[in-house]
């Protein structure tokens, strides 16, 4: 799943974040966060992965120190736990999903108050905080890889105007229930479908964007 905040051959950063808690710091969160896709594709449930100090230098190009340092600013931020368990002992990580949105909300709030009055460009902006926010919550819960990518696929579907996402668009929203809902269907149907009142409102809305 290619996002934001992590991919395969790239590590794609988000620059708000990079100012908020350095470019350094921004590029090893990127990492662990690929990583833990990874592990959550392979069957990791709880959170906790485990990564090296070699590996992540091959991957990010940060020394041991330099790794040491960001470590201690991301776990001060409250953006990620680790700790050494196991024989021999390793270093397993945990991103702190909730903290990060938090931290991402405080940034979309600012994009919208700085000195750029290009009404386009922050518009831009507040929507790519708005999916990413959106894609941290969804990845927080415990569902097959392929049940994720596609309510987040079918769910950040931009409007006409570009300036809110599907999923934006409904009165009342519960992540936690609509995932519920659309991997029952999956599993039911084979493929993601919407309840009766998810599709009510969609072409309610749908409707009025006529008018």
């Amino acid at each position: 799943m290619k996002h934001l905040l992590s991919s395969t051959a790239f590590l794609v950063l988000n620059k708000e974040l990079a100012r908020q808690v350095g470019l350094k710091e921004a590029v090893l969160l990127a990492d662990l966060i690929s990583k833990e896709e990874y592990f959550i594709a392979n069957g990791m449930t709880d959170g906790w992965f485990f990564n090296t100090e070699a590996n992540i230098e091959k991957d990010t190009t940060l020394t041991p120190y330099q790794q040491r340092r960001c470590l201690k600013v991301l776990k001060d931020k409250g953006l990620i736990e680790a700790k050494r368990k196991g024989i021999p002992a390793k270093k397993y990580f945990k991103i702190n999903g909730h903290q990060l949105m938090k931290l991402l909300d405080i940034l979309k709030s600012t994009n919208l108050t700085t000195i750029n009055k290009n009404k386009e460009i922050r518009i831009k902006n507040n929507i790519i905080s708005n999916r990413d926010a959106f894609v941290l919550e969804v990845l927080t819960f415990d569902y097959d890889k392929n049940i994720l990518e596609g309510f987040i696929d079918y769910w950040t579907e931009p409007n006409k105007s570009k300036t809110k996402m599907k999923f934006e668009l409904n009165k009342t929203w519960s992540t936690n229930l609509r995932l519920k809902n659309w991997a029952a269907n999956q599993k039911k149907w084979g493929k993601p479908t919407m309840s009766k009142i998810d599709s009510q409102i969609n072409e309610y809305l749908k409707g009025k964007e006529y008018l």
